[in-house]
């Protein structure tokens, strides 16, 4: 089992969620670490961990980004890091494998079930050694991790959606022995 060491500056933890019921907007995270220890030839034993720095929510608005880290929302001085650990990895197809875990946000801990594509490591043209790329799409309702500030809407429905977007883009790198 190898252990690959997440590429913050190469790797993005990516949001959208539906606004006035007629757009999604979107945002990111650019403080993101951790380490994916795996194996292809035994996926069932590879694990992830990562940490995501809350208050480096970019949205591309300051005043909303200010809003975001407010207690309506991330409540980031409070819950300053956002983390996933798996518990279980299973192997789908090559290159595909389904990944559970607990998921942390807002100070509430619950299981998610993620499908995650990834691919065969690929020599640096540095010269820096091997890095692989990991993928994931996962849809979560923010309510379920108490996040449940909203504007009701003059026509019909609220202000925001409950379901939230992630996307998640890694290049890890293969860590020393």
């Amino acid at each position: 089992m190898k252990t690959w060491t997440v590429d913050p500056d190469h790797s993005v933890a990516a949001f959208s969620i539906r606004h006035m019921m007629i757009a999604q907007v979107r945002g990111q995270f650019n403080k993101i670490a951790g380490a994916v220890r795996f194996d292809p030839d035994d996926i069932s034993g590879s694990s992830v961990e990562l940490t995501i720095g809350a208050s480096s929510v970019l949205s591309g608005v300051g005043k909303r980004d200010t809003h975001l880290m407010s207690a309506d929302f991330l409540d980031t001085q409070k819950y300053p890091v956002i983390s996933f650990k798996s518990s279980h990895v299973q192997a789908l197809a090559p290159g595909r494998a389904r990944v559970t875990g607990d998921l942390t946000l807002h100070g509430v801990t619950r299981s998610i079930t993620v499908e995650v594509s990834y691919t065969a490591p690929v020599k640096d043209p540095f010269g820096d050694g091997l890095t692989m790329g990991f993928a994931l799409a996962a849809t979560i309702n923010r309510e379920d991790y108490g996040i449940r500030w909203n504007q009701p809407m003059p026509d019909f429905g609220v202000m925001l959606g409950h379901e939230v977007e992630l996307l998640i883009d890694l290049e890890a790198d293969l860590a020393p022995d």
